[in-house]
């Protein structure tokens, strides 16, 4: 599968990479964006591991791209990372009736719809866990660049918001095959079951059998998935995020942890003062990307 370039980027040591190419999962054109740190230009013999950082509710992948800083830890530590989209677009693509901005384009919630009229293109979770990572493989193999990237075995998930419970939700959801050697997340949704925006999501998506959402909400995902790796999930979160107690309530994770091989691994960092915004993710991506780096085998 090949990747159109709408635009390449110098940026700190290496280059920011926006990419488009023709989804089979979501039948549309699907936008990313990748930075390859300066490393991947000094041709060095290992391999470069491979983040995936997913966004929230109403971006793409160009919020995180400008405003997160991901590029310096990258640099620092010798890391890609890849900014998928948030959800399929285009004129064909259905959206929310309502006109809200918390479901439909922008708003995939990075799962794969079983319900119409969403089910033909909003196919986020195979979308980003499984065809994106082989297409971008297969990209950079016929650049001749493939033995430089891991886009498929040494990688990592982070996101923010909704992206931070798609991050944690795919992490446990695929942690049999070990597909991510670490997860971390920014202000995550961590039991939407629960609340307003994942029941709108959920009920729109996957319909009204309610049991059908715990495949993906990690606070149910966490009480059944074993933790055979001593793994720990990293989560920062604001106290003066106006969504922290009605949407996110990242607590509730270390909640339903207890009495599970997952007691005591889930860190939630409350940060006092912060909110929901770029502000607040780029002040702790160090941290998050220290995380990953360790995880990665970089440090």
């Amino acid at each position: 599968m090949s990747f159109q370039v709408d635009g390449e980027v110098a940026s700190c040591g290496g280059r920011l990479l926006k990419l488009n190419h023709e989804s089979k999962e979501t039948k549309t054109q699907m936008s990313v964006n990748i930075y390859l740190p300066q490393q991947y230009y000094t041709k060095q013999t290992s391999k470069i591991p491979v983040i995936y950082y997913l966004s929230g509710l109403t971006c793409s992948p160009q919020n995180a791209s400008e405003k997160a800083f991901w590029q310096p830890q990258a640099d620092k530590y010798g890391f890609a990372v890849v900014f998928p989209d948030t959800s399929p677009r285009g004129d064909e693509v259905p959206d929310d009736p309502e006109n809200g901005w918390d479901f439909g384009l922008s708003a995939g919630f990075y799962v794969d719809a079983t319900q119409d009229p969403y089910k033909k293109n909003y196919r986020m979770f195979s979308y980003v866990h499984d065809e994106l990572p082989r297409a971008l493989h297969q990209h950079f193999q016929k650049q001749g660049s493939s033995s430089q990237l891991d886009f498929l075995d040494n990688i990592a998930i982070t996101g923010h918001s909704m992206g931070g419970f798609g991050a944690i939700s795919a992490f446990l959801q695929l942690r049999s095959a070990n597909k991510y050697k670490s997860c971390s997340a920014f202000a995550p949704m961590v039991s939407p079951s629960g609340v307003q925006w994942g029941e709108k999501a959920f009920g729109g998506y996957l319909g009204n059998d309610i049991t059908t959402w715990k495949k993906y909400d990690p606070a149910a995902l966490i009480q059944t998935v074993k933790n055979t790796n001593n793994d720990y999930i990293l989560i920062h979160q604001g106290t003066s995020d106006p969504f922290y107690k009605k949407q996110l309530k990242p607590e509730l994770l270390q909640q339903a942890a207890k009495g599970t091989t997952w007691e005591g691994k889930i860190d939630v960092q409350l940060v006092d003062g912060f909110d929901h915004s770029y502000y607040f993710i780029s002040t702790f991506v160090p941290k998050h990307a220290e995380f990953h780096a360790k995880n990665l085998g970089l440090i």
